[in-house]
């Protein structure tokens, strides 16, 4: 497999984004699930505080794709949805420092949403991943 990533600008870097990851030739493709600020038994956590949550949600994105042998260095694409993006924008140095650690370079997509799942929830990470 063969990932290359195509920014014809620079101005997303500062956001730990890329425009595009062309992918050839992967074996698998993983699909995830929305992940947000639920601990282990499927409760929302981190009422309020939308650094907690991005946190959680990234812990949970990690949990899941070593569940399937993958790392985040594996996420080609990543939609954000969240109730609040100024909030989250404020907080983006948290994603993009973990994000950039792992090397990864994935294509993204935020959203501004009414509402999530469950009603404290303030982000949701969805990913697709390859290897």
């Amino acid at each position: 497999m063969e990932k290359k990533v195509v920014n014809p600008w620079t101005w997303q870097d500062q956001f730990g984004f890329v425009q595009a990851v062309d992918v050839s030739g992967p074996q698998r493709l993983v699909f995830c699930s929305g992940q947000t600020s639920l601990d282990e038994n499927g409760v929302p956590v981190h009422a309020g505080d939308m650094r907690g949550q991005v946190g959680q949600a990234l812990d949970n994105l990690e949990t899941v794709l070593k569940d399937a042998g993958l790392t985040l260095a594996d996420v080609v694409r990543l939609t954000i949805y969240t109730t609040d993006v100024d909030a989250l924008i404020s907080v983006m140095d948290l994603s993009v420092t973990r994000l950039t650690e792992a090397n990864c370079r994935a294509a993204q997509t935020l959203l501004g949403v009414t509402r999530l799942a469950f009603p404290d929830l303030l982000v949701e990470l969805e990913a697709t991943a390859v290897a």
